[in-house]
């Protein structure tokens, strides 16, 4: 016996900011103001989510995903910053 298929309903889902519905765009300005967050979309390896997934608990691991990518930042920026303090002492003008 052959299944029947619902039809398909080309209708957005609800956006909602407040108590007012609203476009795709201006909600994701909303979330921008709002938090300061964009959405993106990006492939990560299984490993890397089940690895966050587990360490996040309560929180949410994307959470926990994006202060890693803050504490990267961070370490970078200190690396920089250490090269160009050591450059200058060992070369002073």
């Amino acid at each position: 016996m052959k299944s029947k298929r619902s039809p398909v309903t080309s209708k957005p889902p609800r956006l909602r900011v407040g108590l007012k519905d609203v476009g795709r765009e201006e909600f994701a300005a909303a979330v921008q103001e709002k938090l300061g967050k964009q959405r993106v979309s990006i492939m990560l390896d299984g490993s890397v989510i089940a690895f966050f997934k587990a360490k996040a608990g309560d929180r949410g691991y994307q959470t926990l995903i994006n202060q890693a990518l803050h504490e990267a930042m961070q370490g970078e920026q200190m690396e920089a910053m250490l090269r160009r303090v050591i450059r200058e002492e060992l070369h002073p003008e």
